[in-house]
């Protein structure tokens, strides 16, 4: 609570009107004060007879309670940081496969492996346009798939992995949690680690890992386990020649999970295990960038509720009757029911329309309702209207709305214009890690459209001003082609290589050089 303040301190102000309130009743209720001037004092106490004072609650005191609770309201109390509306949508995920010889396991048909093949698939479809990066580890762990948007060639390299492409066998899972947490910090991004494992070793259950990211474990396999098929068909033995029964380490994943913090869950046949990872990857997502945000969250709507209780209560004798003829004073000034816009035009401010028209996905109408030019920006930009949203946010001279301007330079092609603006937005903001990466991105795309632009025009395709045949030589001058070089290149193109075989010799290099 050490960020707890008031958004508008000066509501506070109201507080002094409750303490008026209860003068004015108390000075109300004394009724010997008011005949003081027109009865003689000693037939005073003979003609007056005073009200009834052993009520427990006076609607005097139940109004003041209502006042300061709704001062407190206006005044906007706030501890927690809103997420950035702009920024990015969906957070980086980075998926840790475990590929020791135990995921070969049978007893998820057709093998645990292939059931996590099938999951990443799920994954992707469900977090579309998000950025997601694959690891693998056994003795050691290895970059698959860097963070990438391409869906495609991700299920591409997930499809090539097999036990058999790992160059050290046994469990590292401390390597791949590191790897995976570098991986996001490098990239300077909010994100989550997904863990999909049957077990961790003894050495790694009772560490805590310190990663900067959020990690979730998602246990694949069977408590009763079932054997583990080899390549070629056969099954893994131990030393008596029985078959190698592999079984899942729930417990070992409910201790590493607890000690850690880390969310656990165990796989399932319907997608509810996938809906569970990207919902906590959305959590860890607006709980790491609520860190990053600009706006605090206004709280004092919670106190709304028992405001409205305690006005409830204050429905007392004496009372209906104000009560009433205050409604009906309302009634008459308030605007016709089927006016909607007149009545959220009396209780709400115009950016508080935009702001629920926005969470309703009503882009249009939040564009039109919201006045701050940043959030009027974002509602035009989510309504695909982005030289509108490019006109808004350039009323604002600041790193966000420079952010926001590249981004919708980039959507309308104008590759150039929004260089300058991710520029401009690291000028204000220095080592903005999103405008950094997308400005590589935009640099990468302009020197593409320039290269494409440059072949255009020296297209060796074009036709000849003229052509003169030379009826002099009837031989031309011999050239001399190197054999040995057409071999080589012929061979090179003929060279067929799978992604798991290409996964192999990757894995084996980096174990050999000491880099993953």
């Amino acid at each position: 609570m050490t960020d707890f303040h008031f958004l508008r301190p000066w509501w506070l102000l109201a507080l002094l009107v409750p303490p008026m309130v209860l003068w004015l009743a108390s000075r109300a209720g004394d009724y010997r004060e008011r005949w003081r001037g027109m009865i003689a004092p000693h037939l005073l106490d003979h003609l007056v007879i005073a009200p009834d004072r052993h009520r427990h609650m006076r609607p005097a005191w139940i109004v003041a309670v209502a006042m300061i609770l709704a001062g407190l309201a206006g005044a906007g109390p706030s501890w927690q940081r809103e997420p950035p509306p702009f920024v990015s949508d969906v957070a980086s995920l980075v998926i840790a496969v475990d590929l020791s010889p135990t995921m070969d396991a049978i007893d998820i048909g057709p093998s645990r492996l292939e059931r996590v093949k099938l999951k990443i698939d799920d994954i992707l479809a469900g977090r579309q346009g998000a950025r997601t990066a694959v690891v693998a580890y056994a003795g050691t762990a290895h970059l698959v798939v860097p963070l990438t948007e391409d869906d495609a060639l991700i299920k591409i390299y997930s499809d090539a992995l097999a036990t058999r492409i790992m160059p050290k066998p046994g469990k590292d899972t401390s390597a791949a949690l590191s790897l995976a947490d570098q991986l996001l910090q490098a990239d300077g991004s909010a994100g989550t680690i997904l863990l999909m494992t049957d077990g961790i070793e003894n050495n790694a259950v009772e560490t805590v890992f310190d990663t900067k990211s959020g990690v979730v474990v998602l246990g694949i396999g069977t408590a009763e386990g079932g054997p583990v098929r080899q390549d070629d068909g056969n099954f893994l033995t131990d030393a008596g020649g029985s078959r190698v029964f592999a079984r899942l380490d729930l417990d070992g994943l409910k201790t590493f999970a607890g000690n850690n913090g880390f969310p656990v869950a165990t796989l399932t046949a319907d997608d509810k295990d996938v809906r569970w990872i990207i919902r906590h990857v959305t959590t860890d997502f607006s709980r790491q960038t609520a860190k990053e945000g600009d706006r605090w969250r206004d709280a004092g709507w919670w106190l709304l509720f028992p405001c409205a209780l305690l006005l409830g209560l204050s429905f007392r004798r004496g009372f209906v009757v104000k009560v009433a003829i205050w409604c009906l004073c309302c009634l008459v000034a308030l605007p016709k029911p089927g006016d909607a816009a007149e009545m959220a035009d009396m209780w709400l401010t115009p950016d508080q329309q935009g702001r629920r028209a926005f969470e309703r996905g009503d882009f249009p109408s939040a564009a039109a309702h919201f006045r701050d030019p940043l959030w009027k920006g974002v509602a035009l930009y989510r309504a695909g209207s982005f030289q509108d949203a490019i006109d808004s946010f350039a009323s604002v001279d600041t790193a966000e709305s420079w952010f926001n301007q590249a981004n919708s330079l980039f959507h309308l092609g104008k590759l150039d214009e929004a260089v300058t603006a991710y520029q401009k937005a690291i000028e204000k903001r220095p080592s903005w890690p999103e405008a950094v990466a997308d400005l590589s991105v935009a640099e990468h795309l302009l020197q593409q459209q320039k290269d494409e632009q440059s072949e255009q025009q020296q297209d060796p395709n074009q036709k000849p001003d003229s052509v003169e045949f030379d009826d002099k030589g009837k031989q031309g001058k011999a050239g001399t082609v190197d054999v040995a070089e057409q071999t080589s290149e012929m061979w090179m193109k003929n060279i067929a290589v799978s992604p798991t075989d290409l996964l192999t010799r990757k894995f084996a290099i980096e174990l050999r050089e000491g880099s993953p």
